[in-house]
């Protein structure tokens, strides 16, 4: 029986993904696995591994909650080591928690709680990671650097995907498996 490593995301259009690899660029010499162009999104929800025949589900679920939602903006504010109050993993951009997107994401958490293989126990931050920290790289440096910027970026979300990840050596691949637009 064929398993598939699923999470539902929010991406953005080209233009968008464009701009983020210009900050990346900023930090190209540190010893970061930096985010491909096209895999940069926002996680809403992830499922983990599923079962094949629970994918039909998980997509009508998503169109469900999707299908009634308005298209909405959203605002990125800052750049920063991550996660917050641990030694940093990753360089990320944070975005502002919005009452749509807080909705959206709660009423997908609640629907999906039945189809997912890993529950997360973290309180749920907007963000993207721009690049995974090697960490015994990281370790050697001299000076770790400070990476705290502001920054003001918008993105219109008009979708929802819902994502495959397949893990490779180099990095994940990801594949959108369907895309649910707003409203």
């Amino acid at each position: 029986m064929k398993k598939y490593r699923i999470f539902i995301a929010i991406n953005f259009p080209p233009g968008i993904k464009k701009e983020l690899l210009l900050y990346q660029k900023r930090w190209e010499n540190l010893p970061v696995r930096w985010t491909r162009e096209d895999n940069l999104h926002i996680t809403l929800v992830f499922l983990g591994y599923v079962r094949e025949e629970n994918l039909l589900e998980i997509l009508e679920v998503v169109r469900k909650i999707v299908k009634d939602r308005q298209p909405f903006s959203l605002h990125f504010q800052r750049i920063s080591l991550g996660p917050p109050k641990r030694p940093p993993r990753m360089i990320w951009i944070e975005g502002e928690e919005s009452r749509e997107l807080t909705l959206l994401r709660n009423d997908l958490e609640k629907e999906l709680t039945g189809l997912k293989s890993k529950e997360e126990n973290r309180k749920f931050k907007p963000h993207m990671t721009l690049g995974r920290i090697k960490m015994q790289e990281w370790f050697k440096l001299q000076q770790k650097p400070k990476i705290e910027e502001k920054i003001s970026l918008s993105a219109r979300v008009d979708s929802i995907e819902v994502m495959e990840s397949r893990l490779r050596p180099a990095g994940p691949d990801y594949f959108i498996l369907n895309s649910t637009p707003l409203g």
